[in-house]
This record gives structure tokens, sequence and C-alpha cells, in this order.
């Protein structure tokens, strides 16, 4: 109601009940209260709420995820571990590391299939990993009692140039760099399939590869 308009109430309100209400108390009352009517202030109207504006940003704001960490590559253009062996260059010198590796795999199982060669260098890689065995291929392979070509710590002659020697070459190459998955992927046991050594109660198969089982 506007304040012009609430003036004319009032005045025709004390009209009204000074005919009414011709008591002096009550004409005096009803006159004290249309006085204060028209005196008070004009309510004052409630501010309105307006949100603070919301600033855009062009940058993100959440954590930086850290960058995933390399894949092991284990899939190439070679289709089987034969055709990927040729594909090998053997002709680089190598480290003392890796002749450790491929000697291991010359001497355990140089007569058997590739994939049983390739088993035996994923158990010595898998023993560097794990806190059990040494951390090194050479120390793997030279732990006392470990494997029965050893005499001491010393490796027995290789016939070098040998198609065998390549091949276990090949074969360390590819089980060092992650190059072809493993049938006893995860496995740090094995043994030759026609002895049964007490330890293998408390260990588990993974797989049997020509004249090796071998085990987690």
């Amino acid at each position: 109601m506007s304040r012009k308009t609430a003036t004319i109430a009032a005045i025709a309100g004390l009209a009204f009940a000074t005919t009414m209400f011709p008591s002096g108390h009550d004409a005096a009352a009803l006159a004290q209260a249309a006085h204060e009517q028209l005196t008070a202030p004009a309510p004052v109207a409630a501010p309105e709420l307006v949100p603070e504006q919301i600033e855009f940003v062009a940058e993100p704001v959440v954590q930086q995820l850290p960058a995933p960490a390399a894949a092991t590559p284990v899939e190439t253009e070679a289709g089987s571990l034969h055709e990927l062996v040729g594909m090998i260059d053997t002709s680089a010198p190598m480290s003392e590391e890796m002749r450790c590796l491929a000697g291991a795999v010359y001497f355990e199982a140089r007569g058997e299939e590739l994939a049983g060669q390739l088993a035996v260098a994923q158990v010595i890689i898998n023993r560097t990993e794990d806190g059990r065995f040494p951390r090194s291929y050479c120390g793997v392979v030279a732990q006392p009692g470990q494997f029965s070509f050893m005499r001491g710590r010393r490796m027995p002659a290789v016939r070098e140039g040998s198609a065998a020697w390549e091949r276990a070459v090949a074969v360390a190459h590819i089980a060092d760099k992650g190059l072809w998955e493993s049938e006893a992927e995860g496995a740090v046991f094995f043994h030759a399939r026609y002895v049964k050594p007490g330890w293998t109660r408390n260990k588990t198969r993974l797989a049997q590869i020509d004249t090796h089982i071998f085990y987690r």
C-alpha cells in the first residue's frame, strides 16, 4: 500500500471511530493509534539476494596425475617365438650379466624347445626381483646349490659360434627385454621332470615345458 493510500485510510478510520465511539477515552485512544500509523516510517523492502558472479578458469584445478609407467613390451611383429629368435642380432658384444643369463639357458636347456629355454631365462629374471635371491643374473646363477652345471662360482666354457649358443643368446635378449611372454610367467623355481624334490610340496605349480616343471 502507498503512503498516500495509507493516509486516506487512517483519516477515514478516525472519522468512523469518532462517530461510532463518542466516548472521550475511546476516541483519544483511536486518535493516538491513527497518529502513530500516519507518522510510522514506510516499510523497507528486503534486499534481493544476488549470487556472487562465478569466475571460470581456463586451467584445470585438479591435482595432476602422474604419468603412467611405460608398459613392458610383450608384442612384436614376429608371429612366433621361433621367428622372433631369428630376428635378434646375436653378434653384438654382450655384458657379463647377459653372458650369465645366456649361459644358464645354454647349459640348463639348450636341448629343449624354445619355450622351455625362455622359461628358464624367465626364472632367473624373476629371482633377481625376489628378495630371497641375489639381485643380479650372475648372482642368481652362481648361488650355491641352485644350478648343477656351475663349478663353484665358475661357468664351464661355452661353444661360442654354435647354433645352440646363438639360440641361447637370442632367448636371453628376448627374456631380458620382455619381448615375448613366457608360459612360466611368475615362476621362481623349476626342476627336471624326472626328479621330485621335497620342496615342491609347498609351491604352486605353474607349467610343465618339455623336461622342466615350473613353480611359484
